[in-house]
């Protein structure tokens, strides 16, 4: 049986592929589970220090499987909502992940696929890309992709893509924030994310987990006194920190640090 979900560990990159090209990458309960999995499994495993989350094929993700949406329809109540859980937990694994999570989107996303890129730290995306937050034109609504999609684009631009349910372009999904970068085509894409994967290779992991966990911390806070303390506790514990520690001697002494390989 074809796995709907491949799982990769290449120098210190852990590589996560959607591979439902036939449906085109749409997810299903088995698959919301595989990928829940395999994303659980790179957040564990010390020997992965970035996160690509790819797809086969000409889509990058569809969204939710409209057999399986209307299956889980049917269900009783309490079987209905578990599944909703389930897709609400995947995602939350993903956005929570304490290593960089780089999304590669060689193709259109659709609904949850939206979702999935707005869970991600950084999309690279090539110009013939298409989005769409499509729930409204069946009768539903971006629910458990809102929180994501919200934090990443704005309230303002949800408030019309999310109503409109109309498509919009690669450099349209640049410009509201969807986006990082923009690339001509699918091997552009990968020199893109090699480059970027190179550069956050040569950071320290520790860092990299604590800004992630700021960033979620402080993202929409009130600038005040409790805050600046906070910020002055997380400095003085990381440098007084062995990667700390050795990231100032590494730079002082010319040396690379020792989590570069």
């Amino acid at each position: 049986m074809t796995q709907s979900v491949l799982s990769e560990i290449d120098a210190g990159i852990g590589i996560l592929t959607l591979n439902r090209p036939e449906r085109h990458n749409a997810f299903d309960a088995a698959v919301i589970d595989e990928l829940a999995r395999a994303i659980a499994a790179m957040t564990n495993d010390e020997r992965v220090r970035v996160v690509v989350l790819s797809s086969t094929g000409k889509s990058f993700c569809a969204g939710a499987d409209l057999d399986w949406m209307r299956r889980a329809a049917s269900l009783p109540a309490a079987d209905n909502l578990r599944e909703a859980r389930e897709l609400a937990r995947m995602l939350n694994l993903l956005k929570t992940c304490p290593k960089p999570v780089i999304a590669r989107v060689q193709g259109p996303a659709y609904g949850g696929g939206v979702g999935l890129i707005a869970c991600c730290d950084i999309v690279i995306a090539t110009f013939d890309a298409q989005f769409s937050l499509s729930e409204v034109k069946l009768g539903l609504i971006p629910a458990t992709i809102g929180p994501h999609v919200i934090a990443a684009i704005g309230e303002r631009h949800a408030r019309r893509y999310m109503l409109s349910a109309e498509r919009f372009s690669a450099r349209e999904a640049y410009r509201i924030g969807l986006l990082h970068e923009l690339v001509v085509d699918a091997p552009a894409l990968d020199e893109a994310i090699g480059e970027l994967t190179a550069a956050l290779l040569g950071n320290g992991p520790q860092a990299l987990a604590e800004c992630k966990r700021m960033i979620a911390d402080y993202a929409g806070r009130a600038l005040d006194e409790e805050l600046l303390e906070d910020s002055a506790q997380r400095i003085t514990r990381l440098r007084a920190g062995s990667e700390g520690r050795e990231g100032m001697d590494a730079f002082l002494q010319r040396r690379p640090p020792g989590w570069v390989r």
